[in-house]
């Protein structure tokens, strides 16, 4: 298993390790099973309010745990996640004795890398990339815009068997101002146009907090890439806030796919656990 810690940017090459290099039997989101061939990804996002419920503050981590699995994903994307937190860690009394990376990972998501953007005296928080397939290799990089505001853009790249390139995952949790997002957005660009080869499958995912497009319509034009539910549906999926979803914050984009189901899991049992919805897609490599 691979913990990313970052911070500061990092790149990290790993050596050969026994793996689990095929995805487990999984339900769909209309509890069909998904078979486990190379040419079919599922993946999710979803911002988790770094455990706790949005309104009562309650601990749910270990509610969310197996909510998670029932997106069926062979990589989770996962923003506002705890690396470390010591007062919370003495406060709650399921508060998990590992990082909140490594509780919900368990044992379905063989590999795993972690971003650490935000660092306060307790400990930290970021995001995190949870895979079946094997992390070859991860970086994190710091797009923050303003001092007041820890933002990172997580890559890691990942081997799915049969594959012949790498599959380049991208994880984002973009800034509150519109000045701040443009920058990172543009530092995204550029990231990609540098590292990741034309050829090679890519996704990113995360929480743009970009409910006027701007980010859409620069990673459509710059990277070629597609949004999941601009495919399916002709429109970003309305994920924030769950219990009212009214905004698109949330977004999954592609290149190298094609989109076979995209859905927004919204519902009691996920309104109660973020402020967010998750998103998720199957896609199909060509």
């Amino acid at each position: 298993m691979i913990a990313g810690q970052a911070g500061e940017t990092a790149t990290t090459e790993l050596p050969a390790m026994p793996r689990q290099t095929e995805p487990l039997a999984a339900l769909d989101s209309r509890n069909a099973p998904l078979r486990a061939q190379p040419s079919i990804l599922r993946v999710a996002t979803y911002n988790i309010h770094k455990g706790f419920s949005a309104i009562t503050r309650r601990l749910m981590l270990r509610d969310l745990r197996p909510q998670l699995h029932t997106l069926a994903a062979d990589v989770l994307f996962l923003q506002e996640v705890h690396g470390r937190h010591d007062r919370h860690a003495a406060r709650y009394e399921h508060w998990p004795a590992s990082s909140q990376y490594e509780f919900l990972a368990d044992s379905v998501w063989t590999d795993f890398a972690y971003g650490k953007n935000a660092v306060y005296s307790d400990g930290h928080h970021g995001n995190a990339i949870l895979s079946r397939y094997p992390i070859t290799k991860w970086d994190n990089v710091d797009v923050s815009a303003y001092f007041f505001e820890s933002r990172g853009l997580l890559h890691c790249e990942i081997d799915v068997p049969g594959w012949a390139h790498r599959l380049h995952c991208v994880n984002v949790h973009l800034g509150l101002l519109a000045r701040g997002r443009r920058l990172q957005v543009k530092t995204l660009c550029e990231h990609i146009k540098t590292l990741v080869p034309p050829g090679s499958p890519l996704v990113i995912a995360g929480d743009f907090n970009d409910w006027r497009k701007e980010a859409s319509d620069s990673l459509v034009t710059d990277l070629g890439m597609a949004e999941v539910f601009e495919v399916t549906r002709g429109h970003p999926a309305r994920s924030f806030p769950t219990r009212m979803p009214v905004f698109t914050l949330d977004r999954i984009y592609v290149r190298g796919f094609e989109v076979r189901h995209a859905h927004v899991h919204h519902g009691r049992a996920w309104a109660r656990l973020s402020d967010h919805a998750p998103l998720s897609a199957t896609l199909t490599r060509g």
